[in-house]
Parts: structure tokens; sequence; C-alpha cells
């Protein structure tokens, strides 16, 4: 049986999207290759029938020859990657021209991001975000379980939305804590989950508390939009927050059913926002 599907070149960090974007591409037929990068992607995710390589970060030569092997002609870019230094990579020649190319340009995580998608393509490989191929995956506006946030919780929305812009425009995270009208603590390289753990140590007494996490203002769609699954809604409990507000449209979420069943059962709030909403 053919496919009218182009077929798609997965390159695959940690978390469970990969998972479900190769699902997706059985269910549907589509042709796909999946390039697997070491010590961030599960192996549990990736068995024996699924066509992998697995590389390390710093073989972007190596990457590029493979999807042009396996004639991939779109490439999607999904899961967490666990940012090295420079001097944690033994890159190949390609990514040593690719960093040199790059230099202090690019000196966020969105900066690189960025970088590689214009090196991608200019090896004729189309890049799509996963929110293209799997739509329900995105973020719906407003309130998305039975607990809605109170008068205190839409104020520290408002602070959080204020503060992940600023953040954003910056490139340097996408996630703010917020207790009260307190930053309890900012996303920088740790990412969300550690964030979580860290806010927990400066929670004040009384109520509430919110996580807001927010696409950066200069951010392609196509690449590491803001994700909450289960383990964000479990963690945030943990920390003793009152809700959870992500971008809507623009921020992904894995398994919604599980993450508002979690969120009701827990007595937290989970909310798609749009930031225009908040800021002037």
């Amino acid at each position: 049986m053919t496919s009218d599907f182009k077929k798609l070149g997965i390159i695959a960090g940690g978390g469970y999207i990969p998972k479900m974007l190769i699902e997706h591409c059985k269910e549907q037929n589509r042709p796909y290759f999946v390039l697997a990068i070491e010590g961030n992607a599960d192996p549990a995710l990736i068995d024996a029938g699924v066509p992998h390589q697995w590389i390390r970060i710093g073989q972007a030569g190596t990457g590029f020859k493979r999807l042009h092997e396996e004639k991939a002609e779109e490439v999607i870019m999904i899961g967490t990657i666990k940012r090295p230094g420079f001097f944690d990579l033994v890159p190949d020649l390609r990514t040593t021209a690719f960093f040199a190319k790059v230099g202090t340009k690019a000196l966020g995580d969105d900066g690189i991001l960025r970088a590689l998608v214009k090196e991608i393509e200019s090896e004729g490989l189309i890049v799509k975000g996963v929110h293209e191929v799997m739509r329900d995956l995105l973020v719906k506006p407003g309130v998305l379980g039975k607990v809605k946030p109170d008068k205190q919780a839409m104020a520290d929305i408002k602070r959080g939305v204020e503060v992940a812009l600023a953040l954003g425009r910056l490139d340097v995270g996408q996630a703010v804590v917020v207790q009260q009208g307190l930053v309890l603590a900012v996303e920088g390289i740790e990412g969300t989950d550690e964030l979580l753990k860290r806010s927990k140590n400066y929670k004040r007494k009384g109520t509430g508390g919110v996580l807001v996490k927010l696409r950066k203002p200069q951010q392609d769609m196509r690449i590491d939009l803001p994700t909450i699954g289960l383990q964000t809604v479990e963690n945030a409990h943990k920390c003793g927050l009152q809700g959870i507000a992500v971008h809507a449209g623009n921020g992904l979420i894995v398994d919604e059913k599980e993450v508002i069943r979690a969120a009701d059962k827990a007595g937290m709030f989970v909310i798609g926002v749009d930031p225009g909403e908040f800021v002037g």
C-alpha cells in the first residue's frame, strides 16, 4: 500500500511525545524514520519495529546523511533535550562548522534552535511543528477541567504572564511560578520539573501559587513549544500550587484527558490563556 504522505524524519528527544508521534505515523500509514538522541530519547519508547538510528547531539553530519539515505522530506524535532555545554560535545565536522557559523549570535536555547532549523532547511528538508501533524496536542483556550482559578489566582496568572514574556524576550525560559504576587522562581536551563522542585522551597504560607508557561514572543512555532503533561500536574501538586496556566494555541498538552483528570482530583485548575488578555 502506498502512502500519500511525505516521509517524516523524527528527531526524538526525551518525554512521551516522540512515541505518540511514532504511533500517529503508524495509524496514518505515514512513512517515517527516527533519529533518537542518545542520553535523551527513552529506549523503552523505541521498540525493535521502529526504523531508527541512535546518534549523539554532536553527530549532525551523521544525522543529515541518514535522513537523506532514508529519503525523508519533512522533519519534526520533538522531545526534551538536556542541553550540553560546548565542552560536553564531541562534535563531528558538520557540527563544529555549525557552531562556528552560529557563534555568539545564538546565546540562548531559542537562538540555537532557530539556527538549527535553518541548517536543516539548508539540506533541502522541510521542518514542521508537531502541532501541524497532531493538532489535538495544542492547548485549548479557557478552563480545561472542573476547577476554576479564583481572583487571587487570576492576579498571579497576570503577574506570571508579564514575567514570562520578559523572560522569553531575553531567551531565558518559558515558565515562572508566582504566589500572591511574588515571583517564587523563574525557569532557566533546568526545565519545568526542576523549576517546580526549586520553587517549593520558597512557597509562602497561605493559599495559591500558579505555574505559568508561555511561548517566547520570538519563538518559532515549530520547535520547543511550552509543554505540560501528567508529571507537570503531579509536581505542581507536590509544590502546593493552585493551578497551571499555559499559552493557548501555542503550547502542547500530553494526554489531555489524563492531565485534566489528575488536576481535578488534586483540586487544581488547568487553563489555556492568551497573554494579550493580561498585558496591554
